[in-house]
Order: C-alpha cells, then sequence, then structure tokens
C-alpha cells in the first residue's frame, strides 16, 4: 500500500498532530480562509483518488504525488487547527494480526553515515530495497496458511485469498515447524529493469492497486516475492538463503551479498541502480545476519538493518515566488523560486522556465506544488504542475515591446536587467575578455553612477574608481590594466561586445568599421552565412542612434579597431 498513506492511516491524532506542529513555521503566510479555501478542494481530490485505489485498485496519481500532497494536505488543516481525518480503508477490510510484528527501516543519508553505522559490525549482507508491497507470509505445518499486508507493522489487511492466483507463493514447504513466518516483499516482476534509466514506473502502486481490489476474482498482474526476514529461523544468513531457496523463494539467496566495508557497500549500491535486474528499487538494505528472536520484533526501526536510498531523480516543492530576467538581447525568460530540495547531491532553489508565452502555458501560481528533476548537465527542470491552489492572482511582466536588441544601451528604468547583461557579455568571453569585470563589478560601477552607456568606462581612472568606495587602490589598478588590453581588442571582439549581430561578427576579419558603418543590407545578403534576416538586423544595428553615438565614441578615442586604414598610413 502507499507509504505515506499507510503512515498517515495509522497514526493516532495525539502524535499526528505532533508531527505536524514541527511543521507550524512552514505554514503558508495566507489568511486561515485562504487555507480553508485551499483544503477543501485538496481534500476531495484525496477522497476521490482513494475511492479508485480502494475500491478499483486503480492508481489515478504516482505515489510520490499522492504521498506529498496528503501530508500537504493535513499540514493545511494543522495551520488552522482543524481535526486532521485520517484516511480510511473501505469497510469490511479484514484486519489480521502479525505473528511477529514488521519493524521499519531508517534511511540513512550517505555513505559517511552508512560508515559509521557498520563500525564494530560484523557479519554483513547487503540485499536491494525492492519497491513493493510489504506482507507476512504464514506457513503451519509445511502448508500456506495466510498472506497478511503489513499494515502497521502489527495488524494488516488479510490477502489469503488473493494468494491463491500468485504463483510465485509456494502452496507448501518442506519445513514442517508448527508455524513459519516469512516477511518479504509482493512485487511486479519487471524484464531487465534499470533502476537508473526506467525509474519506479509506479511499480508498488500496481501492486498494491491489484491486491486491493474487492473482487478477489480479478486477474493479477505478474507477481513476485522476495523474502528478506526469517524470524526464528536458522541463526546466520547463509544456511537462512539456501533453506529459502530449497523452500521454493530463490530471488532471496540470488540477491543477497556478503560485505564488509562502506567502499563495498557503496560499489554495490551503484550496480544495483545501474545493472538490469527484475523488480524495481529504491535503495539498498544493509543487515546483520544474526537478528534477534522473533517474540522481541516490534514495529519500530531495528537496530540490525538500515536502509541507504538511492539518489532522488525527482522531487516535488512549492513555488515560493515568479520572476523574470532580462537578458542582452532583450529576451525575457521567467524564474520560479522554489523551497529548497535537493536532487542527485545538488541544492536547488530555482528553476527557469523559458518564455512568458510558455509561463502561461504551465499556468503555475504561487503555492502551487511542482514536480522537478535535473536535465542534461544538472540543470533543473520542471516536469509537472501536481497541484494548483485555488487562488491565481495575475501576474505583471515586462512588456516586450520595452526589449530587443537594440534597447536599452543605457541602465534606466525599465532597463537596469538588460543593460546589466549587456555589461556582463562585453567584458565576457565572447566580447573583450577583461578579467575581475564580472556583474558585481558592473553593478558597483553602476550603482556609483560611473557607467551609463556601454562605453562610460574607457574614461574610468584610478581616482573616479577609488572614489565610489567600493573598488580598494590595488583593485583599481588591476581594472585599469584589463581596460588598457581590452582597448586593443580587434575589431570582431568589439564588435560583438557591443552585440553586433552573430552572423555579421563571423564575417569581419578582413573588413575595417569604415566600411562596415556604410554598408548597406544588400552586401551583406551576398555574404555566405547571412541571410535576409540578419542583414536586415544587422542593417538596423549600424543605424541605430543609441550604437552611432557609442561608435562615434570609440573612433574619436582612436582605438586601433575603429581607426581608419589611411590614418594608419
Amino acid at each position: 500500500m502507499r507509504k505515506g498513506f499507510i503512515f498517515a492511516l495509522l497514526l493516532s491524532p495525539i502524535l499526528l498532530f505532533s508531527m505536524l506542529s514541527g511543521y507550524a513555521a512552514m505554514c503558508p503566510d495566507w489568511p486561515d480562509e485562504r487555507i480553508a479555501a485551499e483544503v477543501k478542494p485538496l481534500t476531495q481530490q484525496l477522497k476521490q483518488w482513494e475511492m479508485a485505489y480502494h475500491q478499483q485498485g486503480k492508481s489515478l496519481v504516482d505515489d510520490e504525488v499522492y504521498d506529498d500532497l496528503l501530508q500537504k494536505q493535513q499540514l493545511w488543516l494543522s495551520c488552522i487547527n482543524k481535526p486532521v481525518s485520517e484516511p480510511n480503508p473501505p469497510r469490511g477490510a479484514g484486519q489480521s494480526a502479525h505473528p511477529i510484528a514488521h519493524t521499519g527501516l531508517k534511511k540513512l543519508p550517505d555513505e559517511a553515515a552508512v560508515k559509521r553505522w557498520i563500525k564494530g559490525k560484523e557479519d554483513l549482507w547487503l540485499q536491494p530495497k525492492i519497491d513493493g508491497v510489504a506482507v507476512s507470509l504464514i506457513y503451519r505445518h509445511g502448508q500456506f496458511s495466510a498472506l497478511l499486508s503489513r499494515g502497521d507493522g502489527l495488524y494488516g489487511q488479510d490477502w489469503t485469498a488473493k494468494a491463491k492466483n500468485i504463483a510465485a507463493i509456494p502452496v507448501t514447504i518442506p519445513n514442517r515447524d508448527a508455524q513459519v513466518v516469512l516477511q518479504g516483499e509482493l512485487f511486479l516482476l519487471l524484464d531487465h529493469h534499470r533502476q537508473q534509466r526506467d525509474g519506479g514506473m509506479n511499480a508498488r502502486s500496481k501492486v498494491a492497486g491489484a491486491m486491493m481490489r474487492q473482487a478477489n476474482t480479478a486477474a493479477l498482474p505478474p507477481l513476485g516475492i522476495f523474502i528478506w526476514s526469517w524470524p526464528d529461523g536458522p541463526d546466520t544468513m547463509l544456511p537462512r538463503l539456501q533453506q529459502l531457496t530449497a523452500m521454493g523463494f530463490p530471488f532471496t539467496e540470488q540477491f543477497t551479498y556478503p560485505v564488509k566495508s562502506a567502499a563495498e557497500i557503496t560499489a554495490w549500491r551503484d550496480k544495483i541502480y545501474q545493472r538490469p535486474l527484475p523488480f524495481a528499487t529504491d535503495g539498498i538494505v544493509i543487515r546483520q545476519s544474526q537478528e534477534p528472536p522473533g517474540r522481541y520484533w516490534t514495529n519500530k526501526t531495528p537496530s540490525w538493518a538500515i536502509a541507504w536510498k538511492f539518489p532522488l531523480i525527482r522531487q516535488l516543492t512549492e513555488v515560493t515566488g515568479v520572476e523574470t530576467t532580462v537578458g542582452r538581447s532583450g529576451k525575457i525568460n521567467v524564474v520560479l523560486r522554489l523551497q529548497g530540495i535537493k536532487l542527485d547531491d545538488k541544492r536547488v532553489a530555482r528553476v527557469n522556465i523559458g518564455s512568458v508565452s510558455r509561463f502561461r502555458q504551465w499556468d503555475i501560481a504561487v503555492g502551487d506544488r511542482v514536480a522537478i528533476s535535473l536535465a542534461g548537465q544538472g540543470i533543473p527542470r520542471l516536469d509537472e504542475v501536481v497541484w494548483r491552489v485555488a487562488l491565481r492572482p495575475e501576474l505583471s511582466f515586462p512588456h516586450p515591446q520595452d526589449h530587443h536588441f537594440l534597447s536599452c544601451f543605457s541602465p534606466e528604468p525599465p532597463c537596469q536587467q538588460q543593460f546589466l547583461a549587456r555589461m556582463i557579455w562585453l567584458s565576457g568571453p565572447q566580447g573583450l575578455k577583461m578579467k575581475g569585470w564580472g556583474g558585481a563589478t558592473w553593478q558597483k560601477l553602476i550603482d556609483a553612477q560611473l557607467v551609463n552607456s556601454l562605453v562610460d568606462w574607457l574614461d574610468l581612472t584610478v581616482e573616479s574608481l577609488t572614489s565610489s568606495g567600493n573598488v580598494t587602490l590595488k583593485q583599481a589598478q588591476k581594472m585599469l590594466a584589463q581596460l588598457q588590453l581590452a582597448k586593443e581588442r580587434p575589431l570582431y571582439r568589439w564588435l560583438s561586445a557591443l552585440g553586433f549581430p552573430a552572423q555579421g561578427v563571423k564575417q569581419v576579419n578582413k573588413m575595417s568599421w569604415q566600411s562596415i558603418a556604410g554598408s548597406e543590407a544588400q552586401q551583406w545578403r551576398g555574404i555566405e552565412g547571412v541571410g535576409a534576416h540578419a542583414a536586415e538586423q544587422i542593417q538596423a544595428f549600424l543605424h541605430d542612434k543609441h550604437v552611432r553615438a557609442i561608435t562615434q565614441k570609440l573612433v574619436e578615442q582612436q582605438l586601433p579597431a575603429f581607426i581608419s586604414p589611411a590614418a594608419r598610413q
């Protein structure tokens, strides 16, 4: 069954309130009326999902989404001091006591924690943490007797009638003891499943849904069983594995490995994450061979076994803000601010959506729950919006007409972002390659009103830099050294730095500024690699009044790139 569902189902109201009160600081900054209005449709949606899940065995939503939104609903209810309604299974669902309690598993975060846990422990074994449904199998005198879901670890649903349709569960075993209790994972049989490549495939939910359908005659998907505990079985792991295979449970011996060090455990974890397996997994389990007698087991995390989950490739989080950035060419990008999450050891608090039109297609508002993953090169990516809040205020964005490739050659409103982006590009590797002249430096100079156009910085001196109070004498000297180097850069670098269309920059190596300034669009259309659109952009650039003022100053300063061939002779 759903882990979050069962967890919430079995918590007492006092314990549940205690847990949620720890999240008080996470309550949204909304009036109580707004929270009440938001929680109502979410509660209705959860009930619809639960009804389909229990009565029809259909999972209409991914496990991770359901668990996340259930927690969100309960948090919102606690924020307005409303009773937290616990989800209930359908009436009449059988509840039976486990002969031996199911223990949980403490999750360790990293290799360092694993190393601390195994210190001083001997006879350690590693198993895949299979993403399925935990069950108890009970045999009496060698005959199958019962199949129980984990439930809360003390009581579970009676699935005995379904067991006859699961070929992986032997009807008889060679062990004729009065009672044999086996604990394991009922899983969806898969063909060459690679967890890193294929993900969870909602396998756990498919198994749980099939088992929870009310009609016992409904066909079950192909299922396997992995026995991970045999309370009161053989004292050590090796005979335990051998006897399980003899009883008809071969997966346990096949996928249980002896380990001695944290490095060896890490290597096995990587293998299980990457190699083809017959089941979905979400981590590994490390356990000691020897375990206490079953009568001492409780539905708490044990001391003899721990889990180390795989890195999350997708997480759910909340949108906390929406902001825009304007690039040097006037392109407007929308960025979502997020509640911070960790993905594959990367801290993620922002994700770039793209254009305003794309943002509107997503239909996102502050407070929405979204799924985030990492794309190529570890770049955060928005995968889907999993829940939308009811109140969706209209957002305002920079007007596209205010920003284009010939706008914002000075930093007055609303041009601050685009102008700063122009300056960063100018001094960057695509422009004049000025070391130490990054965004923070340009922002200081703009704030001090020392830079109000793309070329004001050419007039800077040690005195003007240090007088701003933001630059030391040593920094000013280094900056001016880079400034002098920039003055010597060739024409193609200067044109790129100023924003000359890229297709034209590639063609100017053998041209002078004077010939370029006097050129016409038809001349550029005749050059290979420059199309009609680029030719029009080049003409627009050359005739723009701001560009003319800037290039005139560069000519007057007699920069080498802008000196006419005749003047050089």
